[in-house]
């Protein structure tokens, strides 16, 4: 990619509803540049643009899932995992016969959920399910698709307002439906998803962004950015340098995930790198100089199924 693409990308990281006219304005191209070099790169399969509600809004709590399958299975259970709305980020690991996601659940009301259902399938051999306590680093924040210096990012940054309670109803289905398809689908085409006026769409879209409800993203592949090494890694760190160790972390460019989680492995991170050679300098160096960190155990992702998820609103 060149400077105009990489830029884009930035910025679509920043603002993932960012207009394409204030995108141009920043980089220095013609709206037209931009709005063709977006759909390359969508076409592709580079980036796209994805809208979801927060889960933990709508009261479900984030698991990290690790499985050990049998060598015949992972593939289809795999995909089976991906076309659940409730699970994100499920990579195929270590020879394709281990699989990772996240899963988001609602526990105590009733509801059967992923983490019911898994422990009954035959073809899991091995099963560990911990719920995730906090994150440190995002995959939506990731510094590694960072082009544009501060003075021209801070003019693109799309920042909300989080609020504790935010009405997110079934009425915001066909909104949120869309909007997991396209992130940057139009006013026009939203209100014609949902029967509202565009100025109530408008109104709504807002709302739900400023107060942090509503989430625009940007997906990426790796691969097709020049990062041929990906690993999911599971680290066992004492307990007094926990958050040390999670917000250095976060600080390193390799990392597009780190969270505490419960268990026995307490802290779970994705590390993005140019090619093997990359993975063993920072496993070797940045995460070996980190003291607290007692046992570590890595695996490479051998092919992402799904990223992001969507999460609607229960009609119970």
């Amino acid at each position: 990619m060149d400077s105009i693409d990489r830029g884009l990308v930035h910025a679509l990281q920043l603002d993932g509803r960012a207009p394409f006219s204030q995108i141009a304005e920043v980089l220095g191209a013609s709206e037209q540049t931009v709005a063709r070099r977006y759909r390359k790169l969508r076409s592709t399969g580079a980036i796209r643009v994805v809208g979801g509600v927060d889960g933990a809004r709508l009261g479900y709590t984030s698991w990290t899932i690790r499985l050990r399958t049998t060598p015949d299975a992972s593939n289809a259970l795999g995909a089976a995992l991906a076309r659940r709305p409730d699970t994100f980020y499920v990579h195929l690991l270590s020879g394709g016969t281990e699989i990772s996601c996240f899963t988001q659940a609602r526990l105590g009301d009733g509801e059967a959920s992923l983490l019911d259902k898994l422990p009954r399938t035959s073809k899991v051999m091995a099963m560990s399910a911990h719920s995730l306590l906090r994150g440190f680093a995002l995959p939506s924040g990731w510094p590694g698709l960072a082009a544009l210096d501060e003075e021209h990012a801070a003019r693109l940054r799309y920042t909300a307002a989080p609020e504790s309670q935010v009405a997110v109803d079934t009425t915001d289905h066909a909104l949120l439906e869309a909007l997991a398809a396209d992130g940057r689908t139009s006013h026009a085409d939203l209100a014609t998803a949902t029967g509202w006026s565009e100025s109530t769409v408008r109104r709504r879209l807002d709302r739900l962004r400023r107060t942090g409800a509503l989430l625009i993203q940007l997906e990426f592949d790796p691969r097709v950015l020049g990062y041929r090494a990906q690993a999911r890694l599971w680290m066992s760190v004492r307990p007094s340098g926990l958050v040390a160790v999670a917000e250095t972390m976060a600080t390193h460019p390799e990392v597009s995930f780190v969270g505490v989680t419960t268990g026995p492995a307490n802290l779970v991170a994705e590390v993005i790198c140019r090619d093997n050679t990359h993975l063993y300098q920072y496993l070797t160096g940045q995460v070996s100089a980190l003291d607290a960190i007692e046992s570590l155990e890595s695996g490479p992702v051998m092919r992402t199924l799904k990223r992001t998820g969507t999460i609607l609103p229960s009609t119970n």
